[in-house]
């Protein structure tokens, strides 16, 4: 397998063309079927679990095996055993409160949507793409995966794993380049479900309005890290740390830039890159240190640090054999003090091992400068009391945060992720991502005894004493 198959656009129109046959609402899989499909699922991805990790290191040059294990497999498996858990529950039909003046028994029932598209990124390429199509059958669709050109390998695997396991009316793969991503986005699906770049998102949102396709967005952004005055330095750095260097920074919800104390910029760098070589010491060796994911990556990071440097930040970086690291395409962790505001590492998603840190004069202007700026996936707030970090999220907004860490709120299958504003829309895991790809149908169930003269013309004293009532005469 060289991951270099590519699925032409006649047969991308064919296997949309083929599920949209298939599916059919007299025919949805009924909640023991779905379940036994769950089971297939969880069973399929922890028996590839060597096959998984061997194709995203080839993708990477270099992928830590445990984060491969933890962040891809295991998440992955966890999330097929929780849904198929709490399925029963989530699926039936749900009794609301009638508060109206109408009569009747209300309930919701949720209903598949149909054929969902899913548009998967590189930089988790096996979970970010099973999860949500996990979800989506779980909610009684089929569903067609377009994963990410710049995993190849991976990318192949899973075109071929579900090839052998299921029929491609339920789940196919569609491998390829931009030209096929334009194509798949275009296509009508009855749902889109796109993880990626902000640029990115705007072009399919787009593609989907056309069709009047729902899409979920689930996007980047610059995520903060606001350290309050009594945050603990060391414990603080620890976490930073390992939420920015997991996976070399190469994941959306990564802390994307530090707000510390002012005087306090040095003290916190320090303490990051300390703990960064305890984590990895002979990071060029190290395995568990990963690579950067392509040449084009790499050099947009030592850029994003150069400019950095020339315009007045201070940067500093690990302990590495820099000769190794280059040769394995790994970026040294790095810290930049107080970099310019113009600077790309202040301007763009950086998305790899390189911390800005920035110094503030008090918790409001860290909460101003948070504020001002697009609404970040994810947000970060440490300190010693837990009433005065939540107190800062309740000034700001993000799609998700953590207090006193980072990254792990993400992998907590039973809360929602998802953006807000630019940083996406929608949202999954847990029940929230089963609602997510489920139409929720709403119903009345009128009563036998109410005689439809009450309700129409000429319209009675009782239908005109009910109006009154509600208008409040």
């Amino acid at each position: 397998m060289d991951g270099s198959v590519a699925t032409s656009l006649d047969h991308l129109q064919a296997v949309f063309d083929k599920q949209k046959a298939a599916f059919s609402f007299a025919s949805v899989p009924s909640i023991k079927e779905r379940k036994a499909t769950l089971k297939r699922l969880e069973t399929l991805f922890a028996s590839h679990r060597e096959e998984i990790v061997a194709a995203i290191t080839k993708d990477f040059g270099s992928r830590s095996p445990m984060e491969s294990l933890s962040a891809e497999v295991a998440l992955s498996v966890a999330n097929a055993r929780a849904i198929r858990k709490h399925l029963d529950d989530w699926a039936a039909k749900k009794r609301m409160w009638n508060r109206s003046s109408i009569p009747g028994k209300t309930y919701v029932r949720y209903e598949p949507k149909g054929v969902v598209g899913v548009i998967s990124p590189w930089n988790y390429p096996f979970q970010l793409a099973v999860v949500p199509l996990t979800t989506a059958l779980a909610a009684g669709n089929v569903a067609m995966l377009k994963p990410s050109e710049i995993t190849p390998y991976t990318s192949e695997f899973m075109k071929q794993m579900f090839a052998k396991e299921f029929d491609e009316t339920q789940i196919a793969v569609v491998t390829g380049g931009p030209e096929l991503g334009k194509a798949f986005s275009n296509l009508p699906f009855d749902h889109i479900f796109y993880t990626g770049s902000t640029q990115v998102g705007r072009l399919v949102a787009m593609a989907a309005a056309k069709n009047l396709t729902p899409v979920t967005l689930e996007l980047g952004g610059k995520s903060p890290a606001i350290m309050l005055e009594d945050a603990d330095i060391e414990k603080s750095a620890q976490t930073v740390a390992m939420g920015k260097f997991y996976n070399a920074g190469q994941t959306c919800v990564a802390p994307d830039y530090l707000l510390v104390p002012a005087g306090k910029s040095e003290a916190y760098a320090d303490a990051i890159l300390k703990a960064v070589e305890d984590f990895y010491p002979g990071m060029a060796d190290n395995d568990d240190y990963t690579s950067i994911i392509s040449d084009r990556h790499y050099v947009r990071m030592n850029d994003m640090i150069d400019e950095a440097q020339k315009k007045g930040g201070e940067v500093r970086q690990a302990a590495s054999d820099h000769g190794k690291m280059e040769d394995k395409r790994k970026v040294t962790p790095t810290v930049v003090l107080n970099p310019p505001a113009d600077s790309r590492v202040m301007q763009e998603e950086i998305f790899g091992p390189v911390l800005p840190i920035v110094e503030v004069g008090s918790t409001e202007e860290a909460v101003d400068y948070v504020t001002s700026r697009d609404h970040p996936l994810a947000l970060y707030a440490y300190s010693g009391s837990e009433k005065a970090a939540e107190a800062v999220l309740e000034k700001t907004t993000s799609g998700g945060a953590c207090i006193n860490g980072t990254v792990l709120h993400v992998s907590i299958e039973d809360i929602p992720f998802g953006g807000v504003g630019k940083s996406g829309y929608g949202a999954y895991h847990g029940e929230r991502g089963f609602k997510e790809f489920s139409h929720e149908r709403s119903v009345l169930v009128m009563p036998k005894w109410l005689p439809p003269s009450l309700l129409t013309p000429p319209y009675s004293n009782f239908f005109k004493n009910t109006v009154n009532k509600q208008i409040g005469k």
